[in-house]
């Protein structure tokens, strides 16, 4: 189908200018023929470019000139040749377009993208079209990124006719030009002459430029499309890229001047303008009107038959199949738009009104639109009023009953409610088929009477529900009462909403009424306040187990109030709480003095929290201290701990651990590990890890093995000893901890007591997720 009409569209521009070849020379429709095929080949054209160009030459008599053609010199200006059969001199009248042989070399470089053009151009009915079609076929060949088409005016000035590749804003600003000076599309219109703008500079001094801003392009073009001995519309092509229009460029664009020429004066500019313009001026009036209506104008095929119509004015209420609505519907195709137009009643009957004037008025039909993003089918009817030679046509909807009954259903049946009323004067009562199924009544029944209606709860509610129902009937007092009722052995809850109605007289008349069924909301309503008491419940209990746990930590680990003395060392505990949850952890510290005058630092964290983490805690801290007393070694004392924690009521319980050792003859700090993190060493200001000697955690394996590492401490120093508390946050790891605690320790290098809880403040920001037990151990720097 596509190709045939391809076929007929290109018939017909052919043997319209045949018909112009006839009229000049009056030879045959063959001899008329031949002449166009041998003037496309000398000039390296198609055919049909060669009839647009032909057409294009076509002017209107001179005035006082003979209508009819004499030999040689026809009317339109055509410039002829002698057809076979037939003499006479080749001649054009004065000032008419005559192809030279520069012309012929136009066109030789663009021949493809003239052929292309030339076919294009039999599908194009508005200049909006033609606009669109020149950019389509001219951005590869000549780098065009937008076109415009502007016509003069009668009393100066141009307007524009057709745009492709700019913005509606800068289409709107540009509509009508004024008869200013520095108008290139005036000057090349004057002059019947292109312009070419290919310097911007130069170009924004001498000419007022289109663009917001103009260097959006940054080189033009502007050529006048020839008309007989004039021009009335010019071609604006607008580049992004700077620099000159090439040899081949330039020709190429002068014959597509020439061959829109012959598209402009067969299907007349101005009469597509003027429909254009009438459009235009119905829009607003149409943007006032209810409902959804349309102006359709006619578009005719080379037959003269209407092959569609295009959409010049719409309401806000139109909306096409694709969605689109009022004014985004312009300019379109009706068939593109609603395809059920097609239908032959419909068709046929605006065919009618458009030829005898007849309103139309079609049966209703199905539609499918989208409603709320849903698809539904709805039913209309088709008006159409003949408006000059265009057609106003109204789309009427019609919502039967039945779907209106359909939809009130539905909000009844998701909604789990039905409408109930009663006629206070007869003392009738009317129900929805779903008021039945929520209150459990046989509909063979029929509704009870509004007086009986607290008959049907239970009977403590029956009550409340029948005082509402007489302050509703006495006072007229609207009432919103929940109530129950029961179905079997199930008890549904439900809910009444009823309001009274009043007569011409102000009196009570009829109540209106709905029941809901809310038995699924109150048993979730039930089911979350039985949750919410259970975990109260279970809020309690874990309060009482820290409470209980936090005693027993207490008295456990003591914490002493100032700093001590221990082996010439000056020594200061702090312990922080968890601040999230409600458990209490099982991190602890050791600092005494042994036999002999050394001294024993143990900082240990064991995992998990609650009692029997403070329980594990309190076995290791007495055991750890009695081994060490007793005189086991480090690595021997953490050995003895893995194994008593390996048979432990938790066997799969885990806790690290540093045993440090300090001798105040050689000022010598011996230690060993399980799996803690390294004390931290400050000397002269410069703060460093020691590094850890093998250990792993305890717990973990039944053969560890630990090892010792020996420090000595020189007067001045710092030694921390810490649990991971202080170094580990969620989402990163320890190593970005332990740097933040470097650096605030090298920030904090006070020396007096009551130091260590601005040191701890500093590192701890926000909320602290474990315990937290720092041992911070300083050398006095008089110590020899």
């Amino acid at each position: 189908m596509d190709r045939l009409r391809d076929q007929v569209a290109t018939s017909a521009v052919l043997e319209r200018t045949k018909g112009a070849l006839m009229a000049l020379t009056g030879c045959t429709p063959d001899a008329a023929g031949e002449e166009l095929f041998q003037r496309a080949k000398a000039g390296n054209r198609t055919l049909l470019a060669e009839c647009w160009i032909s057409l294009g030459a076509l002017v209107p008599p001179l005035p006082g000139a003979a209508q009819e053609a004499r030999p040689g010199h026809g009317f339109t200006g055509i410039p002829l040749a002698p057809v076979p059969g037939q003499a006479g001199p080749r001649a054009a009248r004065p000032g008419a377009a005559v192809p030279t042989a520069r012309d012929t070399c136009d066109l030789d470089d663009g021949f493809s993208a003239l052929g292309r053009l030339g076919k294009a151009l039999v599908h194009v009915a508005t200049p909006q079209d033609l606009a669109g079609c020149l950019l389509e076929e001219l951005a590869a060949d000549v780098d065009a990124d937008a076109l415009l088409l502007f016509r003069a005016l009668p009393a100066g000035g141009l307007e524009m006719i057709g745009h492709a590749g700019v913005e509606a804003t800068v289409a709107a600003q540009w509509a009508r030009v004024p008869p200013l000076s520095g108008i290139a599309a005036l000057d090349a219109l004057r002059a019947r002459e292109p312009r070419w703008l290919e310097d911007f500079a130069r170009d924004q001094e001498q000419h007022l430029l289109i663009g917001d801003p103009p260097e959006r392009w940054l080189s033009r073009a502007w050529l006048p499309v020839p008309t007989g001995d004039g021009a009335e519309v010019c071609i604006g092509i607008l580049r992004a890229r700077s620099g000159p229009f090439s040899p081949q460029a330039r020709q190429l664009l002068r014959a597509v001047a020439r061959l829109c020429a012959g598209w402009l004066r067969s299907f007349g500019p101005r009469s597509e303008h003027s429909a254009a313009a009438s459009a235009a001026a119905a829009q607003p009036v149409f943007d006032s009107l209810p409902g959804s209506a349309m102006l359709l104008t006619p578009l005719r095929g080379p037959s003269g038959e209407v092959e569609d119509y295009r959409i010049d004015a719409a309401t806000a209420e139109a909306v096409d199949v694709a969605g689109r609505t009022g004014r985004q519907l312009l300019g379109r195709r009706i068939l593109e738009c609603f395809p059920s137009m097609a239908e032959e009643a419909v068709w046929h009957g605006c065919l009618r009104t458009l030829t005898t004037g007849e309103p139309f008025e079609g049966e209703p039909f199905a539609y499918q639109e989208v409603v709320d993003g849903a698809a539904a089918l709805s039913t209309y009817a088709v008006h159409s009023a003949r408006l000059g030679g265009a057609l106003v046509v109204t789309w009427v909807r019609h919502d039967s009953s039945d779907r209106q009954e359909q939809r009130l259903a539905d909000v009844q049946r998701l909604g789990n409610l039905g409408w109930a009323n009663w006629n206070l004067v007869t003392d009738e009562g009317s129900w929805s088929s779903q008021a039945f199924l929520v209150l459990n009544r046989d509909p063979a029944l029929g509704p009870v009477r509004l007086a009986d209606l607290p008959e049907l709860a239970l009977p403590e509610d029956a009550p409340v529900l029948a005082r509402a129902v007489r302050d509703l009937v006495r006072t007229g007092r609207q009432f919103d009462v929940p109530f129950r009722v029961r179905t079997g052995d199930e008890v549904r809850h439900l809910r009444m909403v009823a309001e009274v109605v009043a007569d011409t007289d102000n009196k009570p008349a009829e109540v209106h009424g709905f029941v809901q069924d809310l038995t699924a909301q109150r048993s979730a309503e039930l089911a979350l306040v039985e949750s919410e008491q259970a975990i109260v419940t279970q809020h309690g209990v874990l309060r009482a187990e820290r409470t209980l746990a936090a005693r027993l930590q207490h008295a456990l680990l003591p914490l002493p109030t100032r700093p001590v003395r221990l082996a010439g060392l000056r020594v200061e505990v702090a312990y922080l709480p968890a601040q999230s949850g409600i458990h209490v952890g099982g991190d602890w510290f050791s600092a005494i003095e042994l036999p002999g005058c050394d001294a024993l630092f143990v900082v240990g964290d064991v995992a998990g929290h609650g009692i029997d983490a403070v329980a594990t805690m309190a076995q290791l801290r007495f055991t750890a201290k009695g081994m060490v007393i007793t005189g086991s070694s480090l690595t021997g004392a953490l050995a003895c701990l893995n194994t008593l924690l390996l048979h432990s009521r938790d066997s799969h319980g885990t806790a690290t651990m540093i045993l440090a050792r300090y001798d105040p003859a050689e000022h010598c700090l011996v230690w060993a590990q399980a799996g803690h993190p390294p004390p931290l060493l400050v000397r002269d200001g410069e703060v460093r890890y020691l590094q850890r000697p093998p250990g792993m955690l305890l717990g973990a394996c039944s053969d560890p093995n630990f090892e010792e590492a020996r420090c000595v401490l020189e007067p001045g120093d710092r030694v921390l000893l810490y649990t991971d508390g202080l170094v580990e946050r969620p989402a990163e790891g320890i190593d970005r901890g332990l740097d933040r605690l470097a650096a605030a320790v090298a920030a904090h290098h006070a020396d007096e007591p009551g130091t260590l809880v601005p040191l701890l403040t500093s590192v701890l920001e926000g909320e602290r997720r474990d315990d937290v037990c720092v041992v911070d151990i300083r050398v006095p720097s008089g110590t020899q």
